[in-house]
């Protein structure tokens, strides 16, 4: 896929947001600039990259948000939490929040989805 005006717009509408967003919101914010299989490919092929993540809220909707630590030798480590509020629906990344389990033995983590949910600061 060559870097086209639609990658380099939802490049940049995910990696300026304050919150996760979903495919349907990042598609909402172009404002028509392409339609919603294109939002879904692009996604992914950032995501393929290293410069966004994925994970599924407390309401089961797929989100997307910025990598900073990732990259395309490194693949994606993302063991930090997630805040979903409850009062506005925005979702952050909790970049230095770590979820802490211990596994019975023989079982390996491959990913880990960690969604907190509350009211976020801006709601208080």
């Amino acid at each position: 896929m060559r870097n086209t005006v639609a990658k380099q717009e939802i490049e940049q509408l995910i990696t300026t947001s304050e919150v996760a967003l979903s495919p349907s919101e990042v598609e909402t914010q172009l404002d028509g600039l392409c339609n919603r299989v294109t939002v879904y490919r692009v996604l992914e092929r950032l995501e393929k990259e290293g410069i966004i993540h994925k994970f599924t809220n407390v309401n089961g909707v797929l989100k997307y948000a910025s990598c900073h630590n990732c990259s395309t030798q490194n693949k994606h480590h993302h063991n930090h939490a997630h805040f979903n509020c409850v009062k506005c629906g925005d979702v952050t990344c909790l970049e230095n929040v770590e979820p802490s389990f211990n596994l019975p033995k023989g079982y390996k983590v491959a990913e880990v989805n960690f969604t907190l949910s509350g009211v976020c600061p801006k709601c208080k």
